[in-house]
C-alpha cells in the first residue's frame, strides 16, 4: 500500500530534498547530536526503529546482493537444488562472501556433490561453534537436501 502524506508529489519531492540538506544523508549508523543511534536521513533508530516493510525491503536487497556475489564467484551454485542453494545463500548472508569463500574444502565437496562430507566440514568450523544450531540445521539441509 503506498504511503499517503497528504502532500502533492512536487511538495513531497521538495520536502525530501530539504530534509536531506538539513539532516544530511548517512548510510551507516551514527550517533546524532543528542546521542541517538541514527541512519539515513535522520532516522532515529533508538526511538523509531524500522517497520516490518522496511525490514523486508532491506532483507530483500541483502538477499539480492548475496545472490549476485554467489553468481559472480561460485557460478556452479545455481546447479544445486533449491535447498542447498538456500544453505549457501544463508551462509553467504551470515559470513559475507569473503569468509564463505574461505570454506574451500567445503565448497569443493559441495561442487562435486559430496554433500555428506560437506555437511561434516561445515560443522568442523569456527563458524559452526559461533552460530550453534544454525550450523547444525544448515549442515543437515546440506546433507539431505531437505528442510
Amino acid at each position: 500500500m503506498p504511503f499517503r502524506t497528504g502532500m502533492d508529489e512536487q511538495n513531497l519531492i521538495l520536502l525530501r530534498a530539504e530534509l536531506k540538506r538539513d539532516e544530511d544523508v548517512r548510510l551507516k549508523p551514527y550517533r546524532d547530536s543528542v546521542g541517538k543511534l541514527t541512519i539515513g536521513t535522520g532516522r532515529n533508530l533508538d526511538d523509531v526503529g524500522i517497520s516490518e516493510d522496511e525490514n523486508n525491503y532491506l532483507l530483500d536487497n541483502d538477499i539480492h546482493r548475496v545472490h549476485a556475489a554467489l553468481n559472480a564467484h561460485l557460478p556452479w551454485w545455481t546447479d544445486l537444488d533449491s535447498v542447498r542453494q538456500r544453505v549457501l545463500a544463508n551462509m553467504g548472508f551470515n559470513l559475507g562472501l569473503g569468509k564463505l569463500l574461505s570454506f574451500r574444502k567445503t565448497l569443493a565437496l559441495i561442487q562435486r556433490g559430496d554433500y555428506e562430507a560437506a555437511s561434516r566440514e561445515m560443522l568442523y568450523s569456527l563458524w559452526a561453534r559461533q552460530v550453534g544450531q544454525r550450523a547444525v540445521r544448515l549442515s543437515e539441509m546440506m546433507k539431505t537436501g531437505r528442510v
